[in-house]
């Protein structure tokens, strides 16, 4: 218990411009030495941007669809967490030694923060979704996930989130950098609104980009398994494994809407004004486009 209680509520650390949270932020030294394997496949995204999900998938086409086999541990080992610390548990650097080939791994890092030896090779999947939405579901995370600071009033965290001063830094900056780095290197770049629209769709260009074909009953079977009401029930990607004074699902559960265009029941007209002005200025010039709303 004293162990849990030393990680939880305490202030980000700036690592490169870049604020973490503290445990994260020591695991990055480490990182640095860090060697991947030819066929390591990376999962990037910002936080609360579909992670769990596509990370479900890409484990279901790794198991050939087998549903008993990606219930062998919660999602969070059998894909490791790249920059994952804290006290008393295994980092995610150490999950990864353990994991068989070929290994899924997992990061929110920013570019500037990621092992070069991951870009120099197919580097993998990268889902971003709207910013709205991503805001607001960050908003609920920092509150149950308390190694994060005290995320305050929805008002002030917009602000934060608006200024890049959350964990993982600027989603704007995130999701333009990794766009850029797809003209140039092996990086899927997929959206969640899209995948909402037509999950199957998406899990084909997955199956493409990772070079796997598999039967259409076996992508149904995946598609029926991998929707939001089957995973949010499931104990092995729900994230109800991890102790409740770490991850409190009383206050908002992890798995908590899963629909794109949630963002319209907590902003405030004036907040979505003020956010669509500085939306325009920061992604000013970037071909990104994302839809607010399915």
């Amino acid at each position: 218990m004293e162990l849990i209680q030393d990680t939880l509520r305490l202030p980000l650390e700036y690592v490169k411009g870049v604020p973490l949270i503290k445990y994260f932020a020591e695991a990055l030294g480490p990182l640095e030495s860090f060697r991947a394997r030819p066929d390591d496949l990376l999962i990037s995204t910002y936080p609360k941007s579909g992670t769990t999900w596509v990370s479900q998938i890409l484990d279901m086409i790794y198991q050939d669809g087998d549903l008993d086999k990606c219930r062998r541990a919660p999602i969070f080992m059998r894909v490791p967490f790249l920059e994952f610390k804290a006290p008393g548990v295994p980092s995610g650097l150490e999950t990864l030694k353990d994991t068989p080939a070929p290994r899924l791994l997992k990061t929110h890092l920013p570019l500037a923060l990621v092992p070069e030896t991951l870009l120099d090779q197919k580097v993998g999947s990268y889902l971003a979704a709207n910013a709205k939405d991503v805001a607001v579901s960050y908003y609920h995370f920092y509150q149950m996930a308390k190694v994060h600071p005290d995320p305050g009033t929805w008002d002030s965290f917009l602000e934060k989130f608006m200024a890049g001063e959350v964990s993982y830094g600027s989603w704007y900056q995130h999701v333009r950098e990794w766009w850029e780095l797809s003209r140039t290197h092996p990086v899927l770049y997929l959206f969640y609104e899209d995948m909402k629209e037509n999950p199957k769709r998406e899990i084909r260009k997955i199956l493409e980009f990772v070079g796997r074909s598999l039967p259409e009953d076996t992508l149904d079977f995946i598609v029926q398994h991998t929707s939001f009401k089957e995973m949010k029930k499931n104990p092995m990607t729900n994230y109800t494994t991890i102790p409740q004074e770490v991850m409190d699902h009383s206050i908002s559960p992890f798995m908590r809407r899963g629909t794109a265009g949630d963002w319209k029941t907590t902003f405030t007209v004036a907040q979505n004004e003020r956010f669509d002005e500085d939306y325009a200025e920061k992604m000013a010039g970037c071909s990104l486009s994302f839809r607010s709303q399915l």
